[in-house]
Formats: structure tokens, sequence, C-alpha cells
């Protein structure tokens, strides 16, 4: 009997993981666009839904809860499809994406349009670590980085479809577009994935009850407290808030080393020293560029007078070189040291933000912009996927979910991190440079600046574009002491024949 058993299964046609990886591509590319595109579309969400208030405040909150809502359960989402099967967790993530983006697009007000944002953000949570699961569950860790080279592809040139998508649909449309242009994709996205993505062997894992509890308190509690710490003068209850999150979050620590039960987080992982370099290092690319891009777009729209979608059009060499190089570097990835490719592809982004910087003034000729924007395109390439390949070519398949779920935990911390202290910093730098402009914030957003206001201006946004890149030397520094994988072979991958059995 196991002699015809190990017969059948040799002979058995390998299935490509291709197809099943651009299913998931899809989805995943919808959910980083939705990061960035309705912070073009917030003017007119304002306008239609919040008119008789003369703040910021309450509309804020259509990103805020969706980043709250995406970033507080990615760790138990991660666990998730390790136990029920990351294709499954990813299709009722999606489903639950497309509907709530269906809500969003109907909501007559602005509570209504809040509430279906958060439950965009649970969609996502669910779906994103499915994403690298499958790839480390499906894919041998010497053919990862081409598969991560792809993921790293859609991140970039996500970037750049976010803002323009944005200022096309609401220009031509209005902004309920944003939304409802997740319909259809969020359809194609969820047959294609029913069809394509194999059902993966499951692990029987018990979740830790108090592990969730605790990781979710942790995580509210900071990411709220760094999310609104600006919007309130950073009183004192919200550092308490931020204080009681990191005291919580020992506590979890401390229960995840002494349980007795399988952990939520298996802290094991962070013994090799790879995944534990590369969560740092990804926590400094989301503080980048979640920070990068405020005080840029704030310098090309109101000092320089460009509009969203012209803004967003000086992204381009960005996106398509980030997109046309990063499978390139993935596959390069599989053959060398991921040295080699994320020390250069962080000093170029760190780089272009420095030129950037240097080029942020009224005299500037528009189209110079575009050369700091390629030449972190290029850095982009070196940077996403061989960081994603990084931390997850070692990870044993039964613990890809819980891994994944980790990584994209660490990097949205570094994003909440990177939008608070952004935030901060631009208006320590407008106060330094405009004396009494913390007493006229109301004036900046409302057109173009006067001359004798946009020179400071531009001069604090140059200022504030550094902040992200000295952060970002963390990352360099970071992945000098990275190991170079040792040679492997098909380890890792899941074969066709256990695809089909768990089927």
């Amino acid at each position: 009997m196991t002699d015809r058993t190990t017969a059948a299964t040799a002979s058995a046609p390998t299935r490509s993981p291709w197809p099943a990886l651009w299913a998931l591509v899809i989805g995943f590319f919808m959910i980083l666009v939705d990061t960035t595109i309705v912070s073009v579309a917030n003017p007119a969400i304002k306008a239609a839904l919040d008119p008789n208030t003369n703040n910021l405040d309450n509309v804020v909150w259509v990103t805020s809860a969706y980043l709250l809502a995406y970033a507080v359960p990615l760790l138990i989402t991660g666990r998730l499809g390790d136990r029920f099967g990351p294709k499954n967790i990813y299709l009722i993530g999606l489903a639950i994406f497309t509907l709530a983006s269906l809500a969003c697009g109907l909501s007559g007000s602005l509570g209504l349009l809040i509430a279906a944002r958060a439950v965009q953000g649970v969609g996502a949570a669910l779906m994103t670590p499915q994403t690298m699961a499958v790839i480390t569950r499906t894919f041998p860790a010497n053919r990862r980085g081409a598969a991560m080279g792809l993921w790293g592809a859609t991140a970039g040139v996500a970037t750049l479809v976010g803002p323009l998508a944005g200022g096309l649909l609401v220009d031509g449309f209005g902004w309920e577009w944003i939304f409802f242009i997740n319909i259809p994709v969020g359809v194609v996205a969820f047959v294609l994935a029913w069809r394509l993505v194999p059902q993966l062997e499951t692990s029987p894992h018990r979740f830790d009850i108090p592990g969730v509890i605790l990781s979710a308190v942790a995580l509210f509690l900071i990411v709220f407290g760094l999310q609104e710490g600006e919007h309130y003068d950073w009183a004192p209850w919200v550092w308490a808030m931020i204080a009681g999150g990191v005291v919580v979050l020992a506590v979890f620590i401390w229960t995840q080393a002494h349980t007795k039960r399988e952990p939520l987080v298996p802290l094991e992982l962070f013994r090799e020293r790879n995944f534990s370099i590369a969560n740092l290092a990804i926590a400094t690319v989301g503080f980048t560029v979640t920070s990068m891009s405020l005080p840029l777009l704030f310098f090309i729209q109101l000092a320089r007078g460009l509009t969203p979608t012209q803004s967003a059009l000086l992204l381009i060499p960005q996106a398509v070189l980030s997109g046309v190089l990063a499978p390139f570097a993935g596959k390069l990835l599989d053959r060398t040291d991921p040295r080699f490719l994320l020390v250069p592809g962080l000093v170029l982004v760190a780089g272009s933000l420095v030129w950037y910087s240097s080029l942020m003034n009224l005299d500037t000729p528009i189209w110079m912009f575009l050369l700091p924007a390629a030449v972190m395109g290029v850095g982009n390439a070196g940077m996403w996927g061989p960081l994603a390949t990084t931390a997850t070519r070692n990870l044993p398949p039964r613990q890809a979910g819980a891994g994944a779920g980790i990584y994209n935990t660490t990097r949205t911390i570094g994003s909440v991190l990177g939008s608070a202290a952004i935030a901060a910093f631009m208006q320590a730098r407008l106060e330094a440079n405009l004396p009494g402009a913390g007493d006229a914030t109301s004036s900046f957003g409302g057109g173009t600046l006067p001359t004798q206001v946009a020179a400071g201006f531009s001069e604090a946004m140059s200022q504030a574009v550094l902040l992200p890149a000295g952060v970002l030397v963390i990352g360099i520094i970071a992945v000098l002491f990275l190991r170079r994988p040792k040679p492997t072979g098909l380890t890792g991958a899941v074969s066709v024949q256990a695809a089909a059995r768990a089927s």
C-alpha cells in the first residue's frame, strides 16, 4: 500500500503555484490602494457628509477607523489562516471587504461611512497575512524570492495607483466611486482565488484566548493613542493610554513565553536572526513610506499649486520602475545574499528623500521631481520583496500564518508611528519657519499659498522629509547584520499532492 501511494505521488503532475499567487495579488493590490485612495477624497467626503463643521477632526476618522480595524487583528488573523486554511480566511476577508466597500459608497452620513470603513479594515486584516502565508507554503525556499518580487512590485505600483485613481474618480464621478470601484475588482478576485488557490493542509492549533484578548487590547491602546495623539494635542490621557498599551503588551509577551498551551505568537520565531532583523527593518520601511508622502504632497500642492492628480503623476517613475524591476530583484535574491539587494535598495530610498528635500523650494522646475521618484522606484524594487522573502524564508509551514501576521503587524505599527511622528514634526518645523503658524493652520489647505508664506512653508516641508530618511537609516544598519541563508532545496513548499489531499 505504501509503495503504491509513493508511486502515485511520484507520478502526479506538478502544479505551478504562480496562478494562485496572481489571483491573491489582485485582492492584495486592492487593499494597498484603499489605504491611500481615501486621502485624496477626504475634502469631497467632508463637503458631502460633514459640511457644517469648520474642522477636519471628524473626517479624519474615515482613515483612522480603517487603520485601527486593520492593525489590531493582524496577529489573530494570521493564526486563523494556519488553523482553518489561508484560502478560506482570505475568501472570507475578501467578501467582507467587498461588501463593506459597497456600504461605504452607499453611506448617507459620516457615521455610517466610518463604521463601514472599520468593517473594511477587518476584511483587509483577514486577507493580508494569507497572501504571504500562501507564498511561504507553496513556493520552495529557493524560488520564493521571485514570488515575493511580485508581491513587492504590487506594493510599489499601488503607491501610485491609489492617489492617481482617487483624483480621477473623485474629479470625474464623485467620492463614492473610490469605494464602488472595489466591487467588480473584488468579485473577479474572489472567483479567481476560489478557482486557483489550493486548499492547503491546516494545523490543529489551539487558540490562546488570553493571548488573543491581551494582544487586541495592547494593540488597540497603542495604535489608537498614536493615531489620535496629535489631534488631542498629546494630552496626558493619550500618553496614559499608550503607556497602558505598552504594559499590556509586556504582559502579553510574558504570557506567550510561559503559557503551557500553544502561544498566539511563537516567540521561537524571533530566535531566527533574519526574521527578527527583517521585522525591525520593515517597521522602519512602514514608518518611511507612510510619513514621506504627507510633507511632499503638501509642498507640491500648496506651495507649487499642483492638483492631486498632477501630484500623483510625478510619482509615475517610482511606480513603473518598482513594478518592472521588483520581479527581477526577486529572482536575483534566490541566488544571492539578501544584503546585496537590501542595502542598496534602502540607501537609494533614503537618498531619494534627501534629494527631494534639496529640491523642495519655489525655484525648482517641476519636472525635476521625476528624478528622485525614479531613484525611489529602483530602491523600492530592492526593498519590499527582499525584506518579505528574508523574513519568511526559514519559517516552518505550520507557522507561516503566524509569521506573516507578526510581519504585517510590525509594518502597520511602523506606519502608525510614521503618521503620528510626521504630523508632530511638520507642525514643529512650521512653527520654526513660520512663527505663529500654529494659530493659523486653518489657512493651509485652501489653495496655493501666497508667496510671502510659501517660502517658509516649503522650508518646513523640506526639513520634515528628512525625518523618514533618518529613520530608514536604522533599517539600513539593521540589515547589515542579516545572515546569508543556507542553500535550500524544495523544503518548505507544499506539494500539489498534499494540497489535493487537503481539498
